[in-house]
């Protein structure tokens, strides 16, 4: 297909000049006519200690120009299997939790309901939380959710059910998630209590410990992980903190004994064949980084899932016709 949105060359424009955008693609208004919409949500609204991710869409748009044209393993060229552009930040409300959650919601139906998919740089983990409002209004979705925590504790301090930590309490709760198409894979850390994961495996969400990731392997897990999902409408989130510290610093809650940048690469790239319809890269929090290893650490794990979702357009394409 001919596409008119094509990211400027580096080898003419260097990439430290013109305005930043993600990947360097043109920045438009709306969705309307996109495959794929790169949009940021740049709030914070959820985290419980060290804030910061509200930055990260900035400074993963300005790590992004490092991306170029075609995946070196792959060989995808996303950019002309399908319609991809920036669409700019969600409207956000920094000072006023709620209604930040719904002007997320309503900034990410807008694209969805002008038939793109979003792909998201957020943001604390609590914006996938409106996320999935906007993307499973008409029937629940499977998920699979790479991170160091489960995000599925109830309420913190006091009576509040919105942090980073519960979103996908809230989101099984309100019908957005079927959990038995949910895997969560990379959890790991001390937890609040011994049963503080009962809730979610009730609901039948698999939990994937890092601890078995790596006794079978990422290529194993995956195959899971995509059983799991099967065939229906499922959403991707990816937590940089799933990372370890050494290579992503610059989260809001870091945990020891993480994935190394290559097998979150090697995870995503083998997401071919699930029913994609939207995804994140969330916690990036720039003021913790150094040396913007966690912002191109976030850049590169949204090109690694645009090549993913671009090649789901085209097949979808070549289906219909």
């Amino acid at each position: 297909m001919t596409n008119t949105f094509q990211p400027i060359d580096a080898a003419q424009v260097p990439r430290f000049a013109g305005p930043a955008t993600f990947m360097r693609l043109p920045a438009v208004t709306s969705a309307e006519g996109l495959d794929i919409a790169l949009v940021g949500i740049p709030w914070d609204g959820g985290t419980t200690n060290r804030a910061g991710a509200r930055h990260g869409p900035r400074e993963i748009r300005s790590q992004s120009s490092l991306m170029r044209r075609v995946h070196h393993v792959s060989g995808t060229e996303p950019f002309s299997l399908a319609r991809v552009a920036d669409v700019g930040d969600v409207s956000v409300n920094p000072i006023n939790l709620l209604d930040g959650l719904k002007r997320i919601e309503e900034g990410i139906a807008a694209i969805v309901g002008a038939g793109a998919m979003p792909l998201i740089a957020g943001g604390d983990h609590l914006t996938t939380l409106p996320s999935l409002r906007a993307v499973a209004r008409k029937r629940p979705v499977g998920m699979i959710h790479f991170d160091a925590h489960s995000d599925t504790n109830d309420k913190y301090f006091g009576d509040n059910p919105y942090t980073h930590g519960t979103p996908f309490r809230r989101a099984i709760e309100e019908g957005l998630l079927d959990g038995k198409r949910v895997v969560q894979i990379g959890i790991r850390g001390s937890i609040y209590d011994p049963g503080e994961h009962d809730w979610a495996r009730a609901q039948g969400i698999r939990i994937i410990y890092m601890e078995e990731c790596v006794r079978r392997g990422v290529e194993d897990v995956m195959a899971e992980a995509k059983a799991i999902a099967g065939s229906g409408p499922t959403y991707v989130t990816f937590d940089i903190d799933c990372i370890d510290p050494s290579m992503a610093p610059g989260t809001g809650t870091p945990e020891l004994g993480g994935f190394t940048t290559r097998e979150a690469q090697a995870m995503l790239r083998l997401l071919d064949g699930v029913n994609i319809v939207g995804a994140d890269v969330v916690e990036v929090a720039p003021p913790f980084d150094l040396g913007n290893l966690t912002s191109l650490a976030g850049a590169t794990m949204m090109f690694e899932l645009l090549c993913v979702m671009a090649r789901l357009v085209s097949e979808r394409r070549g289906n219909a016709s």
